[in-house]
C-alpha cells in the first residue's frame, strides 16, 4: 500500500515544550519509530508541518534586524531542510539495513490572487501571553490570533496549493524503492510573476492541504494526518464532546472546526477521498498503524454512491 503520512508540527514539537534542538530531536526519534513500523510493509511518503519551527526562525531573524526580516518562503525552505534531515536520519536508524530514503525540497505553486493573502489564518511560532503578544505585534507589525489554550500566536497567509513542482523526481524515487520526505511545511510557496518566472511569497501553506494534493498526484492508497489529538471530535472542548471514529466527506461538512488546526485536516481528508482516495485518517502519531487498521483515530471514506 502507498501511504502519504503528514506529520503535524505539534507532533514534532509538542505544545508547551521548549523550542530547542534537543526537544525537536527527541520527538523526531519517536516519530521515526511509528513511521518505520509502517514502512516495513508499506511504501510511505512523509510530509511534515513547520508551524512552530518557521515561527521560531522568523523571531530569530527579527531579533537580528527587525527592519530586514527574512522572507517566509526562505524560512520555509530552511525548515524543510532542518526537519527533513532529522526525520531522514532517525528513520534510517529505525529501519533495517539496506532501506533507502531521500529528502527533497518542494516548491508549491499558489495563486497570487488567493484571498488568503488578505486574511492571515495560519498560526506559526510560539504561544504568547496577552502582554507578550501585544508587544510582539507592536515590535514587528505581525497579526496575532487568540487560541483556545488562552495564549496568542502569530498568523500568516495560508493560500491553497495549486501544483507541486518537482513531482517527477518524487515519482522516480518512489519507483526505485525510496521512502521520500517532501512537501515539508506545506512546501515552499511560490507564484508566477508578470514575466512568467516563479518567485517566493510571504505565506505558509497548510501541510495537510499539500499532503492531500501530493497523495492524489502519486495515486496513494491512503492519507494519514498524524498530530497530538487522538481523533476528530464533535463539539470539541465541551463536556459532551464525541469522538468520531468513521465518517464521510458529506458528514464532515456539518462540523464547526477551528480554521487554524483541525479544520484544514478535515478539509484535506475530504478533498482526498472525493478525488478518488480510498481512505484518509486523522489521529495521534503513536496510533499510526492502528488508524490505518481501523482501531484508532478518525477514518474518512468516500460517500456511498
Amino acid at each position: 500500500m502507498r501511504i502519504v503520512v503528514a506529520l503535524g508540527g505539534n507532533a514534532l514539537l509538542r505544545r508547551g515544550e521548549p523550542m530547542t534542538a534537543s526537544a525537536q530531536h527527541t520527538n523526531v526519534r519517536i516519530a521515526a519509530t511509528a513511521l518505520a513500523d509502517l514502512a516495513r510493509d508499506h511504501q510511505i511518503v512523509v510530509a511534515h508541518g513547520n508551524g512552530p519551527q518557521v515561527g521560531l526562525l522568523a523571531l530569530q531573524g527579527a531579533s537580528y534586524d527587525p527592519d530586514k526580516p527574512w522572507p517566509l518562503d526562505v524560512l520555509g525552505a530552511e525548515t524543510e531542510g532542518m526537519i527533513g534531515y532529522l526525520i531522514e536520519q532517525e528513520l534510517m536508524n529505525a529501519l533495517p539495513e539496506g532501506a533507502r530514503c531521500a529528502t527533497l525540497l518542494s516548491r508549491v505553486e499558489v495563486d497570487a490572487d488567493d484571498p488568503a493573502f488578505a486574511n492571515p489564518s495560519k498560526p506559526i511560532g510560539p504561544v504568547y501571553s496577552t502582554t507578550e503578544a501585544a508587544q510582539v505585534a507592536r515590535d514587528h507589525g505581525w497579526d496575532m490570533v487568540r487560541e483556545s489554550s488562552g495564549g496568542s500566536r502569530r498568523v500568516v497567509p495560508s493560500p491553497l496549493p495549486l501544483r507541486l513542482l518537482g513531482l517527477d523526481a518524487i515519482k522516480l524515487l518512489l519507483d526505485s524503492g525510496h521512502c521520500v520526505i517532501c512537501a515539508g511545511g506545506g512546501g515552499i510557496p511560490v507564484r508566477r510573476n508578470a514575466s512568467g518566472d516563479m518567485e517566493g511569497v510571504e505565506a505558509v501553506i497548510d501541510k495537510d492541504r499539500t499532503a492531500a494534493l501530493l497523495a492524489r498526484d502519486i495515486n496513494a492508497d491512503a492519507l494519514l494526518m498524524l498530530t497530538d489529538v487522538s481523533a476528530v471530535f464533535r463539539d470539541w472542548g465541551r463536556a459532551d464532546q464525541q469522538e468520531i471514529t468513521s465518517t464521510t466527506p458529506s458528514a464532515l461538512g456539518t462540523l464547526d472546526l477551528a480554521p487554524g488546526s483541525m479544520g484544514p485536516k478535515v478539509a484535506a481528508a475530504a478533498d482526498f477521498v472525493k478525488g478518488g482516495g480510498a481512505l484518509a485518517g486523522i489521529g495521534q502519531l503513536s496510533d499510526a498503524r492502528a488508524i490505518l487498521e481501523g482501531q484508532a483515530g478518525t477514518r474518512i471514506r468516500p460517500d456511498p454512491t
